[in-house]
Order: C-alpha cells, then structure tokens, then sequence
C-alpha cells in the first residue's frame, strides 16, 4: 500500500496546472512518470478513486512518495514526460523494446555530388533522406542489395578519388564514380531512380532484374541466375505489399490494445503505398489508454523519422501531440482516427497485431514465472526447504593454484541479481587446495554478515556448494563452527545429483525438472562469474609483470598477450619468434629476450 503520510499532505498543495508527475518508491527509484492537463485531478485519481485496474494498482502500491513539475501548456508536459522516460526507464512505463528487434533504415543523402547509400538503426535529423523501417523477411540489406544490382548506386564511404576501382564496380553492383566511370548527370538519374524505387514504384526494378536473371541464365552464368532469381522473389513480394485503391505516401498507423493487466501498441508503416513490416511493443503500462499512446509516440519518433500522417486507434486531444510532431518532423503532421475504408482496415489488423503480442508476453510471463517463481517453490517442495527466495552459490577459479579467486553469485525469486554478486581473492591458502579456500570464503561472507555489515547483512535461505558430498559437508562444518545454520546443498557435475545434509543419498532430479534446471544456472552463473575474475585477474598480474621490461608498455604488452596467451608462453620463445610478432620491433623483442633469459654473452 502507498505511503499515506507522505503523499496525501503533498496532493491537497498539487496546483490546477499541467505538468509532470513523477511516483517513486521506498529506495527512491523512479517507477512511473507521467504527464497531466490538470496535475491536482490526475495524481488524485490515483490514490482516492477505486476500484482502479490491476496494472495501475500494482504501481500504486509500490510508491512511496510522488515529485511533479509544472509546464506551461500540455505539449511541453508530453515532451518532458518523453525525456524523463527515456532517460529513467521507469519498471511501469512503455517501454520501447519490440519483440522483433530494432527496424533498419536505409540512408541518401541527396545534398552530395555523388551520394551513397547506408543502413542504419539509428536516424538521425541531419536533412538526408530516411526510407523504412525494414526488418523481418524484408531487410535493409536486400533491398540495397536490389538497388546496387538494378542501378549501380554506390554504398562505400570512400573517397570520390579513389585510385582504383573497387570490387562492386567489377561485378556489376556499382556505376564507379570515385575513379570517374561515370559522370554526375548518369550518376544522379541512377540515384533519382533509385529513390522513386525506394518510394514504392518496384514496377522498373522487376523488369530490370528479370531481364538480368534471362541473361545470366543465357550466357550459362547460373549462379548469378540463381541469386537474381531470389532477389526478383523479394521484389514480388514487396510488390505484393501494395495497397490497392489507397494513395499513402508517408504514413504510420498505431493500435494500443489493453486486457487490464498488459497492454501493447503496434504500429504498421506505410511508404509509397507499401505496407512495411510492423513493430509490436509489449508493456504493463500504469497509464490510461490515451495518456499511454500519446507518451509511446513522443518517445518512438525520438529515434524514427516522423511521417506526414499518423493514424491512432484512440480518440484523445490531438493538438498537443500534433504540435510536438511537427516540431521533431520540421514541417506539419495530422494525427486523425480513421473512422471507414482502408484506412480504418489497417488500423483494425494493427490491434489484431497487437493483441497478438499480448497474448505472447502472457505466455512468455508464464515460461519466466515457471523458470523463477515456480522453479523456487519445486526446488523447496522437492529439498524439504522453508523457503529459496534468496540463494547465493559460491566457485573458485585458479590455474595450479595460481591467483585463486571465487565469486559469490545471488539469485531472488529464481533470478540473477547482479547487485549481490561479490568476489573474493583467496589470502590465507597456499597451493592447490579448494577446500580451503572455500571454507576462507564463506568464513568471511559469514563473519561480514555476523558483524553487521549493511551489504553481507541479508543472510541467504539457500547455500549452492558446486560439488559433491566431501565438497558440501567441509563447507557445512565451517559454517556451522561460525555460528550460523544455513540450509546448504551441493551439485555434483557429472550426475548432476543434490547432496544434501540431511540424507546420506542423493536427491535425483529429471534433467527436464525446473528445480534441477535453477541450480544449475546459478552453479553455472557462479563458474562464469569465478573464471572471468580469475582470468582478469591473471591478465594483470602477467600485464604488470611485462610493463617492467625497458621498452614494453601496455599496448605492447596486451600485444603479447593476445599472441601467445600467457607469461610461460612468452618466456619460452626464441628471439626470431618476438621480433616476428605484429607490432614489436627488434630492439622491444630484444628487451623482452633478454628479461628471461639474461643477456647473452659476447
């Protein structure tokens, strides 16, 4: 439940005036922004009207305190609610990440003499022209690959001075104009060409590459018959992507759907009467329907270029949001909600899509709760355990006894918790002996914890030993000669059996169990953690170890290093071998040479 003495003082001094308002937690974390015509009536709602839906109430429940700023108008409240979001990332905000992957752009800069194409990811607001987003069966890349074929534009960054020619302009994929192959007349109807092709006129570019697939076949070049073949197939299907009786340039046309607990926005772009591939972005949006797109839209078009047309599936106030469009486009933008025709059509197969995605974070979150959650209580069920909330495993990591180090690794509720992870480096045990540096291990973690130490203070339900019966009942006697009485458990490798304390058998699980499969991440979890610390931790004792040779510092070193991989390596290599390694001059290998083997007698 909220914290009642904090906020219901801070609601009743909320002005009638629009702005911001940001919901934090007890540990100060921000957890919601949001923005408001009227701020008193907006954050009020949160905390006195009910019943309210199970999303909103769940954020309510975790806030702890509330900050707000006032705007003057309610666009400047949508543009800063969007930048507070991207920069805090807020657990009960949209949060811009597609079930797809981030859609590619391809990129013309029309101001250059002899402009190139480009893919990126990234737009940016520098006056070149932007076409897509591509993505799923109709990538970036094919579609370049189509143009380079069909109208030699270029795509390398070189120079318009190049000496020679490059590899694209010996086959066919290039007009050559860095070496003067081609003059700027030709070169910028090609580009013209290309760019009407870009905005849906395919019709030339298909027969183009099927009278290229014909000669190819002809002259018996059927490999390159073959790859014109699959180019044409892609070029179809684009075709295929044409919306008949409708004339869209430049439009984006996006759904929230909502089932009270999740929700989720699709969004379906139109260029040059060609449907593209859609995006669908899953949330637990704590806002209401209207508040939710509106913000998902500020915050999408920040990395997108802005079309002249967005079509919406909600009816809320546009102007505010038209008018922070148009400022990030340069130029106007109508936000509408198609209520016939097509239009309304695209529209209803974005919620369709939506929907969609809905369904498949529910089934995700089930597979997720069943792998944490779920694997906890079976884990507890199957050990006879009170509870597995929090486990910490423990590893040590060494070469012969040689820099040895361990990790405690920590698991909540079935799920890494990198904040706990803590590394150690062993000080007390000489030469190789695991045992003992476990029991140094967890005999600190333990007399941390009995001291009071804020970071070691929260003690762990579980204790993972990776190792068998000797291995767990050593590091059960040291913990419980330091007082405490942990339930701890070991994993064998081999078997992969649970020893545990209590029984002198082994507790078997089916490989496919989801208990079995929780140990074994956090084993596995606790082996990676220890091996990388180990391994940065031996790379800088053998880099510190080469820095004191005359001649040799850090970029050499590393240079060594990566070459031959450790300190024994390089101290056995003959002379002819160091002066021969990239990157190292006679008179460095000479000083290297001479470190481990002494100066040679004239």
């Amino acid at each position: 439940m909220f914290n009642a003495l904090k906020i219901e003082p801070k609601i009743k001094d909320l002005p009638e005036k629009p702005g911001v308002y940001i919901m934090k937690n007890a540990r100060g974390d921000i957890i919601y922004v949001g923005k408001a015509v009227v701020l008193k009536r907006r954050v009020t709602q949160y905390f006195r009207s009910s019943p309210k839906p199970v999303k909103v109430q769940a954020m309510v429940d975790n806030v702890d305190d509330f900050e707000y700023i006032v705007t003057l108008t309610e666009a400047d409240a949508l543009t800063l609610e969007a930048t507070l979001i991207k920069k805090n990332m807020p657990r009960y905000n949209i949060l811009l990440k597609d079930d797809k992957g981030q859609g590619a752009y391809i990129r013309i800069d029309l101001r250059e003499k002899y402009p190139n194409m480009e893919i990126t990811r990234h737009p940016k607001k520098d006056a070149a022209k932007y076409f897509g987003p591509f993505g799923g069966g109709l990538s970036a890349k094919s579609i370049v690959r189509v143009i380079k074929t069909v109208y030699g534009v270029r795509t390398c960054p070189r120079s318009m001075r190049a000496a020679r020619e490059c590899l694209d302009w010996h086959i066919g994929l290039c007009m050559g104009p860095c070496t003067g192959r081609t003059d700027e007349r030709a070169y910028r109807v090609a580009v013209d060409r290309a760019v009407e092709f870009l905005n849906g006129r395919s019709a030339e570019a298909e027969k183009i590459m099927e009278a290229k697939m014909n000669a190819a076949a002809e002259s018996l070049d059927f490999e390159r018959a073959i790859e014109y073949r699959g180019l044409l197939g892609m070029l179809k299907g684009l075709s295929e992507r044409t919306l008949a009786d409708l004339d869209i340039r430049d439009a984006d046309f996006f759904s929230y759907v909502t089932d009270g607990l999740r929700s989720a926005i699709s969004v379906m772009p139109v260029r040059g009467n060609k449907l593209l591939p859609n995006g669908n972005y899953p949330s637990a949006d704590a806002s209401e329907s209207g508040d939710a797109l509106a913000s998902f839209l500020l915050q999408y078009y920040a990395n997108n270029p802005v079309p002249n047309e967005v079509y919406i599936n909600l009816e809320l106030d546009t102007e505010p949001l038209e008018k922070c469009l148009s400022e990030l486009r340069g130029g106007s933008v109508h936000v509408r909600v198609p209520v016939r025709g097509q239009k309304r059509d695209l529209i209803k197969t974005a919620e369709e899509n939506a929907r969609e995605c809905i369904e498949k974070a529910a089934d995700k979150e089930l597979r997720l709760r069943e792998q944490t959650f779920g694997a906890c209580d079976m884990l507890c069920e199957r050990l006879h355990l009170p509870s597995a909330h929090r486990m910490e495993c423990y590893d040590i990591s060494h070469i012969s006894g040689t820099d040895k180090v361990a990790s405690g690794v920590c698991f909540i509720d079935g799920s890494k918790a990198a904040g706990e992870y803590r590394r150690y480096r062993i000080k007390t045990v000489e030469g190789n002996d695991d045992f003992h540096c476990m029991a140094e291990v967890l005999t600190r973690r333990l007399a941390r914890a009995a001291e009071g130490d804020e970071k070691f203070s929260e003690l762990p339900d579980l204790i993972v030993i990776d190792g068998g019966k000797g291995q767990l009942h050593a590091a059960y006697a040291v913990m419980k000669e330091a007082g405490f009485d942990i339930p701890m458990v070991g994993l064998a490798k081999r078997e992969e059996e649970i020893f545990t304390t209590t029984s002198p058998d082994p507790v078997v699980l089916s490989r496919d169990s989801a208990a079995l499969k929780l140990l074994q991440r956090i084993r596995d979890e606790a082996h990676r953690f220890a091996i990388t610390y180990h391994r940065n931790t031996r790379m800088k004792r053998i880099n510190t170890e080469l820095v004191k040779i005359r001649g040799i510092g850090e970029k050499k070193s590393k240079l060594l290093l990566k070459a031959y991989g450790s300190l024994a390596a390089i101290k056995e290599l003959p002379l002819e071998a160091l002066e021969s390694t990239a990157g190292m001059d006679k008179i460095s290998a000479l000083s290297v040479y001479e470190y481990f083997h002494g100066k040679e007698d004239n």
